[in-house]
């Protein structure tokens, strides 16, 4: 592993133990080069994933994208970092899972979507904003409107 301070290739592992519910291992690194410390991530993969774009352009599946777009979506939003963790590795497995190798773009935020919405409203109209590509406040109004329960039923149910 290359150290992240001055390059060097020869690393030490000083420590390594289980990490995430035991989905990855946490290695403890030392440089003897320039002292430098730091910590790496072992995660299984179990096949290289390519993400099909809508235009047809391919590139190779990225967990740091889908992680980086995740949180931006849960910013701010009383969620426990572990279960942010546990969230994505669950995404990761199912695409990993699904037995082919290449991966429509609208699977991909589907299956993130219905992983928001069992954890954070906010967080799934978020995401759904960038993902449906929202270009005004009627497409706010009308996807939300899809999330409420039919308002006309419960005004019948109280009054009877």
């Amino acid at each position: 592993m290359r150290c992240p301070f001055c390059g060097n290739i020869d690393t030490q592992v000083k420590d390594s133990r289980p990490a995430e519910e035991h989905v990855s291992i946490r290695r403890r690194r030392l440089c003897p080069a320039c002292g430098g410390r730091f910590t790496t991530y072992e995660r299984v993969q179990l096949r290289d994933l390519v993400v099909v774009k809508s235009n047809g352009r391919r590139e190779a599946f990225d967990r740091d994208k889908l992680e980086r777009s995740i949180r931006i979506a849960l910013q701010k939003r009383p969620i426990e970092p572990e279960r942010i963790e546990q969230m994505i590795s669950g995404v990761v497995r199912r695409l990993e899972s699904m037995g082919e190798t290449d991966i429509p773009s609208k699977t991909v935020g589907e299956i993130v979507m219905e992983s928001l919405a069992r954890i954070d409203t906010v967080a799934y109209v978020r995401f759904a904003s960038v993902y449906k590509n929202f270009q005004a406040a009627d497409d706010f109004d009308r996807f939300v409107s899809e999330l409420r329960p039919n308002e006309e039923t419960s005004d019948e149910d109280a009054d009877g």
